[in-house]
């Protein structure tokens, strides 16, 4: 089946600005990207007045929609793919807290029967490690009963059942045996992180130059900054190499943070997570992260010994607020959740971008100063 969008201002990833252009696809794929496109035999879908955004890719989220993805069946994914896709981020991945190992096993069972392409539904492009392997003294709101070693032979089955790849593994690498960690990881063909870490400054540039390509939640769960001893957070900020996360929500990090770093960091290697939880998309009230108790109030999410746990925040509102915190135009801001995330994990051949031979996912809107979301398409179809 063939869908035409015409009229609209379409984003430009390479240019950084909308261009208009009509967009053609095929069967929900993009096959032609140009003015004036004619295809007579194509449902046409008028865009005139509308802005046309690469749907959003969200490579740390645990969960929306009152389900986490340590605690789901099939019927759970497909919501949350429901949910994840009204909400503008069309392409992500599942992210799995600490947890016990059976538990870690029907999880991602789960999860990998649910990465098809469904038209008018988000995508599961892979899995995504952030837990057990991390630092007790920076561990947030995972419990310390779950928590694990670096264990090089544990590390290759978990990948191995994760397979197909993308497989993104988070982990606290300057703990012992961190170099054979990373090695694992990188030779497996995953993308490793470094997360929940007490690391140095050097401890980090050390990381960095074994593999490790990016910085989770950079300067949450990381030692604090100090003049003498600036730590993992500014290693993220100063790798100009790898790429760095920030959960934009307003609670996370304070806005002059997020200035701050947007002058530090690369603009192709900053990038923006939610790190949600089940309460994303819900009303406030009683949930849990990785099996733990979790309040939300006021939309902010915390354990029970009053630590952050997850974020409430969709994709979308994480760019609105990047463009206030950081004095951004929308322009300037879509690569930090499209292109960038696609790039670091190495599926920029599928999404991320509006362009010839990717998914038809687009993200439209109707004001690029104030920006809403009009509607959400997924493989050409509209959510």
């Amino acid at each position: 089946m063939k869908v035409l969008f015409t009229g609209g201002a379409v984003y430009s990833t390479a240019d950084r600005q909308f261009v208009m252009a009509d967009i053609l696809t095929t069967d929900g794929m993009i096959t032609q990207v140009a003015p004036h496109i004619s295809a007579a035999d194509a449902e046409t879908v008028d865009c005139t007045g509308k802005y046309i955004l690469p749907g959003l890719v969200d490579v740390h989220t645990h969960g929306r929609a009152g389900f986490d993805f340590n605690e789901i069946d099939e019927a759970a994914v497909m919501t949350m793919r429901q949910s994840y896709a009204k909400a503008g981020t069309t392409t992500l991945m599942a992210t799995l807290a600490s947890a016990e190992p059976e538990s870690l096993d029907n999880s991602i069972r789960v999860i990998n029967g649910q990465r098809d392409i469904k038209p008018g539904m988000a995508t599961i492009a892979g899995i995504h490690l952030e837990g057990r392997y991390l630092h007790p003294g920076r561990r947030g709101a995972h419990a310390p009963q779950l928590l694990a070693p670096l264990d090089t032979v544990e590390l290759k089955s978990y990948i191995d059942k994760m397979l197909p790849l993308p497989v993104h593994i988070s982990a606290a690498v300057e703990m012992e045996n961190g170099d054979a960690f990373i090695k694992c990881a990188c030779g497996c063909g995953a993308t490793i992180a470094m997360v929940h870490s007490d690391a140095t400054y050097e401890q980090t540039r050390h990381a960095v130059e074994m593999g490790v390509r990016s910085f989770s939640h950079t300067f949450n769960a990381m030692k604090p900054v100090h003049h003498r001893e600036p730590g993992n957070a500014v290693g993220s900020l100063l790798s100009d190499e790898c790429w760095s996360e920030f959960i934009c929500d307003g609670e996370h990090l304070n806005p002059a943070i997020v200035k701050m770093a947007t002058r530090c960091k690369p603009a192709d290697k900053f990038m923006l997570v939610t790190d949600s939880m089940a309460a994303a998309g819900c009303s406030d009230g009683n949930y849990s992260i990785a099996g733990l108790p979790v309040i939300v109030k006021n939309g902010r999410a915390v354990n029970e010994e009053g630590a952050l746990a997850g974020s409430t925040l969709d994709l979308f509102k994480a760019v609105c607020n990047t463009m206030k915190f950081a004095d951004k135009t929308l322009e300037e801001v879509i690569p930090f959740a499209t292109s960038n995330p696609a790039d670091m994990l190495g599926i920029a051949g599928t999404c991320g971008r509006i362009a010839e031979g990717l998914r038809a996912d687009f993200v439209m809107i109707e004001d690029t100063e104030a920006p809403a979301i009009e509607s959400v398409w997924c493989a050409a179809v509209r959510v």
